[in-house]
């Protein structure tokens, strides 16, 4: 099921079907999936029947990708952390509220730069020279 629906994925991204074309040929796979769960979810086994529920109650969000331009995975998010992830392996935390608050806020910072394509450092001497100037702090995020 999995190689199905990810091959469906690929040729969505490559052209080879559209959104409605993929719409159409992953409901099959969607309802194998569907019934393996519901079987799953009636088994015996305690582990077996709480993860089928489990996915279970996350389904309409299992099928995102289907309608949204969003990627049927978790790669982004995966990549989005794994600067965090390393700076805290490297460096041993923190030791004080304050210090906290910064790494979590400077984190943040670089991740939603990184995304929108801008190096922190710039975004910051533009946030620091408008509150100098009193004028307003630039987004950091998209408005449109």
């Amino acid at each position: 099921i999995c190689e199905q629906v990810f091959q469906l994925w690929w040729d969505l991204q490559d052209g080879k079907l559209d959104r409605a074309q993929l719409a159409k040929q992953i409901e099959p796979v969607r309802a194998r999936l569907d019934h393996l769960l519901q079987e799953g979810a009636a088994s015996s086994d305690r582990r077996v029947a709480g993860f089928c529920r489990n996915v279970l109650k996350l389904w309409p969000s299992l099928w995102t990708f289907v309608q949204e331009p969003v990627e049927p995975t978790n790669n982004a998010a995966e990549r989005a952390l794994r600067p965090a992830v390393l700076w805290r392996k490297g460096c041993f935390g923190s030791q004080s509220e304050n210090g906290l608050r910064y790494v979590e806020r400077m984190l943040t910072l670089t991740a939603t730069c990184r995304q929108q394509r801008m190096h922190p450092l710039d975004y910051l001497a533009q946030a620091v020279s408008a509150i100098r100037a009193g004028a307003v702090v630039p987004a950091l995020l998209p408005t449109h």
